[in-house]
């Protein structure tokens, strides 16, 4: 059995019974949309295989807070797997830098890889899978729909966007709609646009509900 098929096999049993919006369909789709990039990209693509699998193995959301675990997570792993060290490096670097992070956390680390996987996450936080992981993790969390008198907060530390219990609307305008305009590659800007369009007109379709004017 090949490295990438066991990670798939691992994977899949590390996220079993996981919140919705990151269990394995969500790394499943990631994955997709990181072979669909690295076709244009002169990438290593083992190691956007890895990464895009690997990537959500341990989410802080669900470990308090702790991003230490994720990236140690991945590691045991590749390392059980006789990986190479080089190949191991690379993906734990990814795994620590992919994360939006309210957007004001700078990369410690850059490569083609980590940019075509970080657009494969990125185009799975918007669109319509976006905005249904986005109201599935505002359930998750018991936050409200919307509140007129509560406005996103646009200037976040990275502790106040872990920490924010805003409602989840808001949450489009604090990273999903930015998303589109800090994608990376040709083929994930591309790839945005459809998605972030469909947002436009869900909010839009939103509001108007809400004030009974449709």
């Amino acid at each position: 059995m090949g490295i990438v098929d066991a990670t798939v096999i691992f994977v899949k049993q590390q996220l079993e019974g996981a919140e919705a919006g990151h269990d394995w369909f969500h790394i499943e789709r990631v994955y997709r949309n990181a072979l669909r990039i690295a076709d244009h990209e002169n990438c290593h693509r083992e190691v956007v295989q890895l990464a895009a699998l690997l990537h959500d193995i341990a989410d802080s959301k669900f470990h308090g807070g702790d991003e230490s675990i994720g990236p140690k997570t991945a590691r045991t792993f590749l390392e059980s797997q006789h990986s190479d060290e080089a190949t191991i490096d690379h993906v734990v670097k990814i795994i620590e830098n992919i994360s939006f992070k309210g957007g004001k956390t700078d990369r410690t680390f850059s490569s083609l890889e980590l940019d075509i996987v970080q657009d494969a996450d990125r185009l799975d936080a918007i669109g319509a899978i976006g905005i249904a992981r986005t109201f599935n993790y505002g359930g998750f969390k018991n936050r409200p729909l919307y509140d007129p008198a509560i406005a996103p907060n646009l200037h976040m530390t990275k502790e106040e966007y872990k920490a924010s219990q805003a409602p989840t609307l808001n949450h489009f305008y604090e990273k999903l709609l930015l998303l589109k305009d800090r994608m990376n590659t040709a083929t994930g800007k591309k790839m945005a646009e459809d998605r972030h369009r469909f947002m436009e007109v869900f909010l839009a379709q939103f509001y108007a509900e809400w004030d009974g004017e449709k």
